[in-house]
């Protein structure tokens, strides 16, 4: 049938009514009647997917979806229950406990906006090859970029689900939907990346142009080289070959000319256009787009988020893991430097310079140490936790603060320098060098350039991006941090990807449930 690609995003994949007609639609014969508005809706319009403003939706900056998937389901962060505050049904604790189920809200979200953005992209192409003579020169250019966002999207898929089904056209009937192996799924991300590379735009995508956060030739090589990095988890097969792919492609990139940025901070700055290092952003600007950072508010204490200028929700923190490689508590020469850029700890002051107070007038503080799952019965219910301080306040963020200009980061070159660093180690040669210069961007002492401290240097530096689980799984070192009598046994790696949601495997039985679900 060949509207089934919509079923499959209506009924399939997002539950919404077939029904639905979005007000601003228009005939196809008037959005596609010239050479740039056939771009701006087959192309253009799938950026407004890349971040978001609603729950689920976006690939960072929102809650309840993709990122929370990444993160929450690491060691990195976690959101305890504060007295009547974040248990929403038990659902954070389960993301700490590794507990999840099929029925969880956000596997639910995340494979709901993932497979929605597959469908707009296979819609794409599809009406691109209808009008490709109104493309003209530009056509295999276009079909490169939309290619590329939708293998971007599958990467995102494989990641967090293992099996999942491969949808490539919209006439695609609903028996031949099924679960397609990881490996194979692997292999077609590569093959479109590596096919697309040639026809996308030797541009850097993270700084204003026509291309403006926009998947450029460096944001392919990038996706590319993690690929390679990650291959023996997603095919089963370690293959040095892959690690030296890893290696060529983030040469690529650094012969660019992207490079460390001088100040770690102005990564995440309010003008963080001008970063040298920032590969692929979602674009945040608060007068233009609606995307929004809901990430830092979900975090800070609402007295603290007031003497900042927006608000606040107490929620999510570092772990307890999370101090101790990053050498808090202990001697001050030992903390790394990049603690204070990421987290908010102990006493906090707002924008005027002056300290915040607590409810008695006292100063208000963070008490890292003090963080637990459950810290109803806490004294310090309201102020365990080092909090997000990742990116710097916009002073005239709106919408709470949930409008910002900082644009939110999703791939940067220092990741491209630990990258080849670990790929090189894995190889048995010398990575120390690229180790090195992230280590001294920071002024931070050498240390050998182990694997394991590699995954240390990878939390220090890309913590609250996203990349922690994944990371861990690469490791071999993926497992929840709860210790209580109902720990789950994770030794058959089961957690090492999440359950299909239940509504897809019961509507159709092709689809595979993950195993140990």
């Amino acid at each position: 049938m060949k509207q089934f690609l919509y079923i499959a995003l209506c009924i399939l994949l997002t539950g919404c009514s077939l029904d639905e007609k979005p007000v601003d639609q228009i005939p196809e014969e008037e959005a596609l009647n010239s050479q740039r508005s056939l771009y701006q809706n087959t192309v253009a319009t799938l950026y407004n997917y890349i971040g978001g403003n609603a729950d689920g939706q976006g690939l960072q900056g929102t809650c309840r979806g993709v990122y929370d998937l990444q993160t929450f389901g690491s060691d990195e962060a976690m959101l305890p229950t504060r007295g009547t505050d974040w248990y929403d049904g038990g659902m954070w604790q389960e993301m700490y406990k590794h507990t999840w189920g099929p029925g969880h809200e956000l596997v639910g979200n995340s494979w709901k906006y993932l497979y929605k953005v597959v469908t707009l992209c296979n819609n794409s192409l599809e009406k691109l090859e209808q009008h490709k003579d109104l493309a003209g020169v530009e056509y295999e250019g276009w079909r490169s970029e939309v290619r590329a966002i939708r293998a971007i999207y599958y990467w995102y898929l494989i990641d967090l689900f293992g099996n999942v089904p491969l949808i490539l056209s919209t006439s695609t009937s609903m028996n031949e939907v099924h679960s397609t192996d990881r490996a194979e799924v692997f292999e077609f991300i590569v093959n479109e990346l590596e096919e697309s590379l040639d026809e996308l735009p030797y541009l850097f995508s993270a700084q204003p142009g026509y291309y403006y956060a926009h998947v450029t030739y460096p944001v392919a090589l990038f996706v590319l080289a993690k690929l390679m990095l990650n291959s023996p988890v997603y095919t089963g097969v370690t293959n040095p070959e892959c690690y030296r792919k890893c290696i060529q492609y983030c040469t690529y990139i650094e012969n660019m000319g992207y490079t460390l940025q001088e100040k770690y901070s102005e990564n995440f700055a309010s003008n963080n256009e001008i970063s040298k290092e920032n590969i692929f952003v979602i674009h945040m600007d608060k007068d233009l787009y609606t995307n929004q950072q809901q990430n830092i508010l979900r975090s800070l204490h609402p007295r603290h988020a007031a003497a900042l200028g927006f608000s606040g929700e107490n929620g999510s923190c570092a772990t307890k893991r999370v101090l101790e490689i990053n050498g808090y508590g202990g001697k001050p020469d030992e903390l790394d430097q990049r603690f204070l850029d990421n987290y908010y700890a102990g006493d906090v002051v707002g924008l005027n310079g002056w300290p915040v107070t607590d409810r008695s007038g006292g100063y208000f503080a963070y008490v890292p140490e003090a963080v637990e799952l459950d810290l109803s019965n806490s004294p310090y219910l309201e102020t365990a936790g080092a909090r997000m301080h990742k990116y710097n306040v916009d002073i005239n963020c709106t919408k709470d603060g949930k409008l910002m200009d900082n644009d939110i980061v999703l791939f940067r070159f220092a990741d491209v320098l630990l990258m080849r660093a670990e790929a090189k180690v894995r190889l048995g040669e010398d990575g120390q060098d690229d180790f090195n210069r992230v280590r001294d961007r920071v002024w931070m002492n050498h240390r050998p350039c182990t694997l394991q401290n590699i995954l240390d240097e990878r939390l220090l530096e890309l913590c609250w991006e996203g990349w922690r689980r994944q990371d861990l799984i690469r490791f071999g070192q993926y497992r929840s941090l709860y210790d209580g009598p109902d720990a789950i046994d994770e030794s058959d790696g089961h957690t090492t990807v999440y359950p299909i949601p239940d509504a897809i495997v019961t509507l159709n039985p092709n689809i595979k449930q993950n195993p140990g679900y």
